[in-house]
């Protein structure tokens, strides 16, 4: 009888044991924080248990490993970044690192924006390496694009770049034969200025009308954004441009030059790529702001002055003159 006491009292320690364990391994976990960690190629389960321990994402290194052989199914370790939440078991820690179920980080590039701070946007990226050379102008493809810590700067922007290639050559193929561009590197250079000019989607395809329109007739641009690039590579000017700007000769500058600039001036949506090949059929040669965030179009020089005017009312009345 006092055997069979004794054999009871180790099983009941044995599942007493195995039920704190196994709270342990599918129970709240200590970790009181979201919390990144990097793991390296061909780091074992027992060192991966030491760095959570440190970190506070485990409680027990040994419990971690024995049940990640136990339970883990026998898998590996897979390298890369991860993103743990507080309170996240030691099973889930284990599945995620077990599965290769890394962070997933995200970087925007907006429409319009130059090339010069898509390199910064990039450089400024959380988890990325290395470096990027300045992508040539209208090389992008504005859009959000995933990566994992630890990925190289590089790559994402090769992503970028294969994206834009990929959209100009679908949007060329479906081109309308109203488009007043030649080539795609024309459809860019146009697209930019488009993109630069509005900001409201649905007054993209007759701004490009507009300007296809001038293009036709051998009329000058006279799109300001073309006249700001030479000076910021593309960022704010942050002041009113001067009587000297407009006058300069640099390839860009639309106010001096017939047909287009020499190269884009930012890199565009789609959009705005879809828009100058297939541009609204107007008669309009002249816009302007009118006080709402879009523009007043005009057919004629004298109507474009009267909305001119009109423009200049509502700045007066905000106090901007």
């Amino acid at each position: 009888m006092r055997r069979m006491g004794c054999i009871g009292l180790i099983l009941a320690g044995l599942a007493l044991a195995a039920t704190w364990g196994l709270s342990g391994w599918y129970g709240r976990g200590p970790l009181q924080a979201p919390l990144r960690i990097t793991i390296a190629q061909g780091t074992s389960v027992r060192s991966v248990a030491h760095l959570l321990a440190e970190k506070g994402a485990i409680r027990s290194v040994g419990n971690f490993t024995r049940f990640a052989r136990l339970l883990g199914g026998g898998k590996g370790i897979k390298a890369g970044a991860y993103k743990l939440a507080a309170g996240e078991s030691a099973a889930h820690i284990y599945a995620q690192i077990a599965q290769g179920k890394t962070e997933q980080l995200l970087i925007t590039i907006p429409e319009g924006m130059p090339s010069i701070m898509v390199q910064e946007r990039l450089a400024a990226a959380q988890g990325l390496t290395g470096t990027t050379p300045l992508p040539p102008e209208g090389s992008v493809l504005p859009d959000s694009y995933a990566y994992e810590a630890g990925e190289p700067r590089a790559a994402v922007l090769k992503r970028m770049e294969a994206a834009m290639t990929q959209a100009l050559d679908e949007a060329w193929d479906k081109r309308s034969a109203s488009s007043v561009v030649d080539s795609k590197e024309q459809a860019i250079i146009l697209a930019s200025i488009v993109e630069k000019e509005t900001g409201k989607a649905d007054e993209r395809p007759l701004v490009a009308g507009v300007y296809s329109n001038r293009l036709r007739l051998g009329m000058r641009l006279q799109a300001d954004p073309t006249v700001i690039y030479p000076i910021t590579q593309g960022k704010p000017l942050g002041r009113r441009i001067r009587k000297s700007e407009l006058e300069a000769h640099n390839g860009y500058n639309t106010y001096a030059m017939t047909g287009l600039p020499k190269g884009p001036i930012a890199n565009p949506g789609i959009a705005s790529i879809r828009a100058v090949l297939d541009p609204a059929e107007t008669k309009a040669l002249y816009f302007v702001a009118d006080g709402t965030g879009g523009h007043a179009f005009a057919d004629t020089l004298d109507e474009q002055n009267a909305n001119v005017q009109k423009w200049y009312a509502i700045r007066r009345a905000r106090g901007e003159m």
